[in-house]
């Protein structure tokens, strides 16, 4: 994602690599795949694992794909994946969003999701992305709406869970509430207003399978992932409070009528 002194929220824990696997280009990417066509070179920014990256480069193949990520242990284990998949015409590579190893005007399609949300200056790695793209190429970015979240029942725990996502990102110079601002960045980023299409769409645990997954790993991030240690350094939480936002999260797991939804931004964009 990127090397700078900006801070991954999440981290890298397996409790949150467990819901990266999850994303499939049509669960995650479905806004970009009408724009996607054989041939095209795709670079994916923050690629993570790797799943949304090798199902996108069955869609461009045997365009080359290439996936940039800041840890390199996720990059290692994304070349596995890609290997097991079978998938030759993608590679991964450890990367800055601010600073693109790449020279200018070599994709046709640059894709970004969940990264802008994480990033002290995303109007710039916009601008990086722009500079990499073809002209008359695309740059696609997607990313979740916290302050846009709606579950059911009514929980308090989770009520003070998202208070708490909201100081850890706030704290990290970062922000949350990146979908409702993707327009608004990309346009200040310097795209022509006429070849910008916003659009939204939303995620949605509430099957007895997806929702008890949800919990669970939400769960887990409350007390062992990136995000529990961030809490505690920034002095916004104690194990103590962080164990009570687990339980939460379970309480709300078992309930048989339990709903959540995650509103996503989504922007199209021509370089």
């Amino acid at each position: 994602m990127t090397s700078r002194s900006d801070v991954y929220t999440h981290g890298h824990h397996e409790s949150v690599l467990r819901s990266h696997r999850w994303r499939t280009a049509e669960n995650s990417a479905a806004y970009l795949l009408p724009h996607l066509a054989p041939g095209q070179a795709l670079l994916d920014v923050g690629c993570g694992p790797g799943t949304v990256t090798i199902d996108l480069a069955g869609r461009v193949a045997p365009g080359e794909v290439v996936g940039v990520d800041m840890s390199s242990a996720v990059i290692e284990a994304a070349a596995k994946a890609a290997a097991e998949a079978g998938t030759p015409n993608v590679t991964f590579q450890v990367g800055d969003a601010y600073a693109l190893d790449f020279p200018d005007d070599t994709f046709d399609v640059v894709h970004a999701h969940q990264v802008l949300q994480h990033l002290s200056d995303p109007v710039a790695a916009l601008r990086e992305m722009r500079r990499v793209a073809k002209p008359g190429g695309v740059v696609a970015v997607r990313d979740a709406d916290y302050d846009g979240m709606a579950w059911y029942p009514q929980s308090d725990g989770l009520d003070d869970w998202l208070t708490l996502y909201q100081e850890v990102t706030a704290a990290n110079h970062a922000d949350a509430d990146a979908g409702r601002k993707l327009l608004s960045w990309v346009r200040e980023a310097g795209f022509d207003p006429a070849g910008i299409d916003p659009t939204a769409s939303a995620w949605c645990y509430a099957t007895p399978h997806d929702r008890v997954w949800w919990a669970d790993l939400w769960a887990d991030r409350c007390v062992r992932s990136h995000f529990a240690a961030q809490a505690i350094e920034h002095g916004l939480a104690d194990e103590v409070g962080l164990e009570q936002l687990a339980d939460a999260w379970h309480a709300w797991g078992n309930q048989e009528d339990g709903w959540f939804s995650i509103l996503h931004g989504e922007v199209v964009a021509r370089a």
